[in-house]
């Protein structure tokens, strides 16, 4: 397991699902993790780090509102001094034909998807390009790749990201800072529990390695990123999807 001591990590959207086992994840390896969410439950999640002998601390906030993401990195930093990780994860799905789409629909996954890797990224990069040093890890999805019918607003956000990732690596590589991408197919979490047997049964026969992935799944692609076993590796997408990607395409 990778060594995250005396690294400082900021998960957003982590108060539960992927962006809460990622959080763990890092905290197990010994990050002191920032945990954001609009959810009060982000208090909860800092408890379970603190369990694990990790500092944390809860920030509640909006990611998509430049002043709260603006506020929460200048409480991490004048807290713990320095800022080594971010993970993108927040995310919201309003799925609708696009014939149907409201202007809301479209609008709010836009802004808590991409416009908040935006805010984040941008703010903490004020202090990484000084730093000299930072990883930034960004999740995507499969459908950001290879698109998928009723999630036009959702693959939009996702391409998006896939965009903005690879242009933030190539801008700030010469500073020493990382910027890469994982791009999950379908994961077993509170959403895909919802659905019926017969839906799940079905996505399983399009997954080429025939289960939905895990949480912790994804949370090991992020923690690889953002190790230093992975300094050389920048402007990448890991697709984690069980084959899935390459399965469509």
């Amino acid at each position: 397991m990778s060594d995250f001591s005396n690294k400082v990590a900021i998960v957003t959207g982590s108060a539960r699902g992927i962006g809460k086992t990622i959080a763990l994840r890092l905290a197990e390896a010994g990050a002191t993790v920032v945990v954001n969410d609009l959810s009060a439950a982000v208090n909860a999640v800092a408890d379970e780090i603190k369990a694990l002998n990790r500092q944390s601390l809860a920030v509640q906030g909006d990611v998509s509102s430049s002043a709260d993401v603006n506020r929460m990195v200048e409480t991490v930093k004048n807290t713990f001094g320095k800022i080594d990780i971010l993970v993108n994860n927040a995310g919201i799905a309003r799925d609708q034909l696009v014939v149907r789409m409201s202007d809301e629909e479209w609008e709010s996954v836009l802004n808590v998807d991409l416009k908040s890797v935006f805010f984040c990224t941008r703010a903490v990069l004020r202090h990484m390009i000084r730093q000299r040093s930072g990883r930034i890890i960004n999740i995507a999805s499969i459908v950001g790749i290879v698109g998928n019918p009723g999630q036009a607003n959702y693959s939009s956000a996702k391409a998006g990201i896939i965009g903005f990732t690879k242009t933030v690596a190539k801008e700030v590589a010469s500073r020493q800072i990382t910027v890469n991408a994982v791009a999950p197919g379908f994961i077993d979490t509170e959403m895909t529990q919802r659905l019926a047997e017969e839906w799940k049964q079905e996505l399983q026969k399009r997954i080429p390695l025939g289960y939905l992935g895990s949480p912790r799944d994804v949370a090991e692609a992020v923690a690889f990123l953002a190790s230093d076993e992975a300094r050389y590796i920048t402007g990448q997408v890991l697709s984690v999807d069980g084959g899935m990607a390459g399965a469509w395409m």
